[in-house]
């Protein structure tokens, strides 16, 4: 009975995550299409307390859907969103992009299902115990991924720089 529980949880989280996923890019108010996003987090969170991650799910719901995603929402708020339609006025070379995108997910899809019902997916790696622990991923951050972690920092703090910069006032008469 469990196992049943544990595959209901992940149906549900999965559609959840791919309904709120196309959500995300099909709404036109962009606040709407925001809370979208909270919940496509949310969910991921739910898949990841499933992999035994429970750091990575606490981190995700504090981090991104917590604080990441209330910032957006404020954002949002005070400048106030469009509410275009979806493909008003995109260019050929956009249009032809996204059909590309959309061609290259269904090749993805239709190569991941011949996997799965061939015999090549059956010697999938078995996960670790320490998996998503804070240990484990200190030590990756740390060892393996030491040269993004620190891109990262630069790229966080230069998007904080250009946020003061992009918030800041000037009055008439003053530099």
């Amino acid at each position: 009975m469990g196992n049943v529980l544990v595959w209901i949880v992940w149906f549900l989280a999965a559609g959840a995550c791919l309904g709120s996923g196309i959500a995300v890019v099909s709404l036109t108010n962009p606040f709407y299409s925001a809370l979208a996003l909270i919940g496509n987090l949310a969910s991921l969170a739910v898949l990841y307390l499933l992999l035994a991650a429970e750091f990575l799910a606490a981190a995700q719901v504090l981090v991104y859907a917590g604080a990441v995603m209330v910032m957006f929402v404020f954002v949002i708020a005070y400048l106030g969103g469009r509410a275009d339609a979806p493909w008003a006025g995109g260019s050929p070379v956009m249009q032809t992009a996204a059909v590309v995108a959309a061609v290259a997910l269904l090749v993805e899809v239709v190569v991941v299902l011949g996997l799965a019902w061939g015999d090549d997916l059956k010697d999938s790696a078995e996960i670790s115990d320490s998996f998503g622990s804070p240990a484990a991923i200190g030590e990756l951050f740390l060892t393996d991924h030491l040269l993004a972690f620190e891109i990262t920092s630069i790229v966080l703090l230069v998007a904080a720089i250009g946020g003061v910069v992009l918030g800041t006032t000037h009055e008439k008469g003053r530099p």
